[in-house]
């Protein structure tokens, strides 16, 4: 199995939220549940300020904490491309997957009482199409394939940033190219 995860160009990124978009739409998600989201932080003070946005999603960890708690196996790691996916019609709503995840990423969705997540579009890249926050950014700021071919083919990126949480315990398939300002371990949120 060649695991599979996202590149993300944060060089790249203006923080249109163009692929939070285009994920909420593919996914027809009900109000205040996203998939994809796009976050903005800003370093520094004046006179050398700094911002930069950050593209989050899913990172279909190697060892996922999400698929450690599920009790009944609905969310799963894909045996053929190492992505996390999840199946509606076992899953009880009983949270623990939302609760586990370090990133926040598995979302309850009250309406269906289920909990659902990126799946990185595995119905669309079966048809060879890439994930929709891929093939709607604007920039290319996103990318997703083997991550052997990704790393090969962008060999300055990094898996930790200091807003994210530590890489060591769940492998996330996510490598990032930072903005200088990202590596800064002083930073704040912004609300756009």
């Amino acid at each position: 199995m060649a695991q599979k995860g996202f590149f993300f160009n944060q060089e790249r990124c203006v923080g249109c939220k163009t692929c939070q978009m285009a994920c909420k739409d593919k996914n027809d998600l009900p109000l205040g549940i996203l998939f994809r989201r796009i976050q903005s932080y800003e370093t520094g003070r004046f006179p050398t300020p700094s911002s930069y946005h950050f593209s989050a999603s899913c990172n279909h960890c190697s060892t996922p904490e999400c698929v450690a708690v599920c009790p009944i196996g609905a969310m799963h790691v894909d045996t053929e491309d190492g992505t996390v996916q999840f199946d509606d019609s076992l899953c009880i709503g009983c949270q623990y997957c939302v609760s586990a995840c370090p990133y926040g990423n598995p979302q309850y969705i009250r309406e269906l009482m289920v909990v659902h997540k990126c799946d990185a579009c595995k119905p669309w890249r079966a048809l060879g199409e890439q994930p929709a926050c891929v093939a709607a950014c604007p920039a290319r700021a996103l990318d997703f394939g083997p991550l052997s071919d990704l790393t090969r083919a962008h060999p300055d990126t990094v898996c930790d940033l200091p807003i994210l949480p530590s890489s060591s315990k769940t492998h996330p398939s996510l490598l990032i190219k930072p903005r200088a300002s990202a590596l800064l371990s002083e930073y704040r949120e912004l609300s756009l």
